[in-house]
């Protein structure tokens, strides 16, 4: 396969981008006996790459959402995503710091129910996902961004609160801004990189064991660390916020 079939049609969305819109045409797949469209349709559907594309479906691979059969394509199964309640109106315009401010308020929370009602197949989830994130390539902001908002909302999801869950998707579609991609990929470094897998780590620790007020804590910690090295990095770009 050359380099170019990889990007066709040009990329013009990310892996998260393509996760998004898989989601929901899961859950308007009328018929869960058939494949999913083509890569190739996809790609042309989400207007992203093939890898792009390619990526998320990992994700839902992973999350047992989906399942591929070489040669036959690509099912749902055995379970969709969880549909949050549907906000009628998200806010068009927004910054990195209210996104994290909004964050500190809703994710220590949804730690503190998931370490209340995680299934053991959900912790797994938040293991298997987790593996990702410590062993994908770091120089590549794409992936780091894929999996990290994956690791993120399985605890969301483990929460079992779609209102919740509604505003956590919310949230994370304003951070997922392409526009700010930038600012957050110079905002790690492999100090702070190391710093979120044992947060990440800890976080994971106490939803199993059923610890819901030191899973809050430690994804507290964990939304500030990141807050900090944001403000940072604004700090010494200004300019940015202009963009």
């Amino acid at each position: 396969m050359t380099a170019e079939s990889e990007n066709y049609p040009p990329a013009g969305g990310t892996s998260n981008s393509a996760l998004e819109q898989l989601r929901q045409l899961i859950q308007q797949h009328p018929d869960h006996t058939q494949p999913l469209p083509a890569e190739r349709d996809l790609m042309q559907r989400f207007n992203v790459g093939r890898r792009e594309v390619r990526r998320a479906l990992d994700v839902l691979e992973e999350e047992g959402r989906v399942w591929r059969k070489q040669g036959k394509g690509t099912f749902i199964g055995p379970n969709g995503p969880a549909q949050p309640l549907i906000l009628q109106a998200l806010p068009r315009q927004s910054n990195l710091q209210e996104v994290m401010e909004a964050r500190l308020q809703i994710e220590p929370g949804l730690a503190k129910y998931a370490a209340l009602r995680a299934t053991p197949e959900q912790v797994r989830l938040m293991r298997r996902l987790l593996d990702k994130v410590k062993t994908m390539s770091r120089g590549d902001p794409d992936q780091i961004e894929l999996w990290d908002s994956a690791f993120h909302r399985a605890i969301a999801e483990a929460a079992g609160n779609r209102l919740l869950l509604g505003l956590f998707d919310a949230v994370d579609a304003i951070r997922r801004d392409p526009s700010w991609l930038a600012v957050r990929n110079a905002a790690r470094n492999q100090e702070r990189l190391n710093r979120y897998d044992d947060h990440h780590e800890r976080i994971v620790e106490h939803i199993a064991a059923r610890q819901p007020k030191e899973a809050a804590k430690v994804m507290r910690e964990h939304l500030l660390a990141l807050q900090q090295a944001f403000l940072s990095t604004l700090n010494d770009d200004e300019d940015f916020t202009d963009d």
